[in-house]
């Protein structure tokens, strides 16, 4: 597992695109750092994991849509 110490300004999306290639991998890095979860905004020098993630772990259909029937 990678580190990424925040800068001023920094979100959660953006930090998931500089990090782990997208936004929408977003998740995964919350839950690596539930501790910082309440955080909209971050300060300076805040500490986070960035996991590493595997081709597998991405997918084009979110959960929330449930299993394509044609696939």
């Amino acid at each position: 597992m990678d580190e990424y110490t925040s800068t001023q300004g920094d979100t959660w999306d953006y930090i998931a695109y500089k990090t782990l290639g997208s936004e929408y991998l977003l998740p995964l890095l919350l839950e690596a750092n539930q501790k910082y979860r309440h955080i909209v905004i971050f300060p300076g020098n805040i500490t986070l994991k960035v996991p590493n993630v595997e081709i597998d772990d991405i997918s084009d259909r979110p959960e929330w849509l449930g299993e394509d029937e044609d696939l």
